[in-house]
């Protein structure tokens, strides 16, 4: 509050005056002069009292809104929705009039489980019961699986309008469940392990069929993971039992094949030999006729070459070669042949124990 001056003034002016009658001096001094500051400040404390009043409204009624990247807001004026949401920054609002409803928009799970798994603190996992169906003989079947999805930034005001904040409860969930038990409805228990993959196919393409077919298209399908198939324990025992005969034939179709390769192997192995030495057999013999042609011929060339005057003039030189003989052995004996032709046989009289035949 202002200081009254006039209180420090007329104390002085007392004072003053006293001084006088008790004979003291003039140069009373007052004990307090307060600063400038405080003698402005009556001045300023309305303006000061406004601001101090701006402040405390922000604080008690918050006319601001701060949109997180991954998140938009929704205006709502006297509660109509606006058309267009508020993208990430700072937002000022109407209190009272106006409020802004904060949703998300980054990729949130639905977890169908049999087991229920705990989604921590994080509000964009979901966890709900696995989708229980019966399959084409009336047999129980769990599906478990995972749906990936997230909300459209440009749609969301009109999204939550139209389906309120729990729309995943009004869109996700029913579709899900729904294009599931037409899926797997129509076949057998034993069918779903061996058509796994065929069966995740076509839930996803249900799933997504559905999902864009709304007006808007207020979400989108990220992915459908098909994670597993529940199967009663009877059934469950019956395909293991399949499964171990189908693998028993299997290993011995294999070994009889194994086998079998084995023989022809064999086979082809003995059957090489063979032809090898049939192959080898019949070049000797094609080596032995060949050399027989060619000493036949020759023999034929030898035979038609000798003629009675080549004869006479081999018996003159062999003869020669006898009579060269027999200058120097005199004593030996000599044979003609009748006829005086070839081959002439000569003995060594001289050396009994040595008997040398020569044969031209």
């Amino acid at each position: 509050m202002p200081i009254d001056n006039d209180y420090f003034k007329n104390r002085q002016n007392n004072n003053s005056g006293g001084s006088n009658n008790n004979g003291g001096g003039g140069n009373f001094q007052p004990p307090f002069e307060p600063p400038e500051f405080f003698k402005n400040l009556g001045k300023k404390a309305g303006i000061l009292y406004v601001v101090i009043a701006i402040i405390a409204a922000l604080f008690i009624f918050k006319p601001f809104v701060i949109v997180e990247s991954g998140q938009v807001g929704i205006k709502i004026t006297t509660g109509k929705y606006d058309a267009l949401p508020l993208r990430p920054g700072f937002h000022l609002y109407i209190p009272v009039f106006q409020k802004v409803i904060i949703v998300d928009t980054k990729v949130r799970l639905i977890n169908y489980a049999s087991v229920e798994t705990m989604g921590g603190f994080d509000e964009s996992i979901r966890a709900n019961p696995a989708i229980n169906i019966l399959d084409a003989r009336g047999l129980p079947v769990s599906i478990e699986l995972t749906v990936q999805y997230r909300l459209t930034a440009d749609g969301a005001p009109t999204t939550i309008a139209n389906w309120g904040l729990s729309w995943e409860n009004k869109i996700i969930n029913p579709v899900v469940r729904d294009i599931v038990r037409n899926v797997v409805g129509v076949y057998t228990a034993e069918e779903l392990p061996t058509k796994r993959n065929e069966i995740a196919i076509k839930i996803q393409e249900g799933i997504q069929a559905e999902i864009d077919s709304l007006e808007g298209k207020p979400v989108l399908l990220q992915s459908v993971q098909l994670r597993e198939i529940v199967l009663p324990a009877k059934i469950k025992e019956q395909i293991e039992r399949v499964q171990i005969a189908n693998q028993e034939s299997e290993r011995v179709k294999y070994e009889v094949l194994r086998t079998r390769q084995e023989a022809e192997k064999r086979a082809a192995k003995a059957t090489g030999d063979a032809e090898a030495n049939r192959i080898e057999a019949k070049g000797r013999a094609d080596a032995v006729t060949i050399e027989a042609k060619a000493q036949a011929v020759a023999n034929k060339i030898i035979a038609e070459s000798l003629t009675p005057k080549l004869l006479q003039m081999q018996q003159i030189e062999v003869q020669g070669k006898f009579n060269e003989a027999l200058s120097v052995n005199k004593d030996a004996k000599i044979f003609l042949t009748p006829g005086g032709s070839t081959p002439n046989i000569w003995v060594d009289t001289k050396n009994p124990a040595r008997d040398t035949t020569i044969s031209q």
